[in-house]
């Protein structure tokens, strides 16, 4: 639907300390690192990526989040917290991004291979949105990958999306209107990793537990999660 043009290819992590089911979450520390600090130091190992910039609510609380990032160095962009998707916008233009990565930052584990795999999936499929942070149609673990799609069509879902889970979920209007998009993803290519079953984001204080209590380290590559999950068995 939308082509696809070269410039930069940037991910954009979305992140909030208002989380209903785990507040803070984005500076919670999971063996002593906050889990913003994890998305972003296994992002940057991903060849293909000219940037990374977090979008952070424009709130008084989330004020902390972004005082943290700044002093380490790390690109911020601010918007609406509830209009995750007029966020994602801004934070696309001014990162200057061509090719926006989304990543969520209840993602610690993000594995900059998996992302760096999409990447090189998406250019040479005929798609407008590719994904593999989710096992929905593939056999990839939840919480490794990312999605991606142009700033063009991000932008577009910006002017087009009107209801307020299109807005709060900011991808949601390409699954509720499916049939207008090309939507792709594909398999891991090592059969050790066609796990779907493994859930490796944070969303409540039972997965953030259950992070804790394995030998996780933020350099560790996917075979070294995978065995650490398997460890805890």
């Amino acid at each position: 639907m939308t082509k696809k043009s070269s410039g930069k290819t940037v991910a954009l992590v979305q992140a909030r300390l208002g989380s209903s089911r785990l507040p803070m979450k984005s500076l919670l520390c999971l063996r002593d690192l906050p889990l913003i600090d994890w998305v972003t130091r296994r992002l940057a190992r991903a060849a293909k990526l000219d940037g990374i910039m977090v979008a952070v609510p424009d709130t008084e609380r989330d004020v902390i989040l972004l005082e943290h990032l700044r002093r380490h160095g790390v690109p911020c962009a601010t918007g609406p917290e509830d209009d995750v998707l007029a966020r994602m916008a801004l934070a696309a233009g001014a990162a200057d991004a061509a090719t926006v990565v989304r990543v969520c930052a209840d993602n610690p584990l993000v594995w900059g291979e998996a992302v760096d795999r999409l990447l090189a999936h998406y250019a040479h499929t005929a798609c407008d949105y590719a994904y593999n942070h989710i096992p929905r149609g593939n056999l990839w673990p939840d919480g490794l990958g990312a999605e991606v799609l142009s700033r063009e069509l991000l932008e577009e879902l910006e002017d087009r999306a009107t209801l307020p889970s299109q807005r709060e979920h900011c991808l949601n209007y390409i699954w509720d209107n499916a049939e207008m998009f090309r939507i792709s993803t594909f398999d891991p290519e090592e059969p050790w990793l066609r796990r779907p079953e493994l859930k490796l984001d944070v969303d409540s204080a039972e997965d953030f537990r259950r992070l804790s209590l394995l030998p996780l380290r933020p350099d560790m590559d996917a075979g070294d999660i995978v065995r650490a999950f398997d460890g805890d068995r």
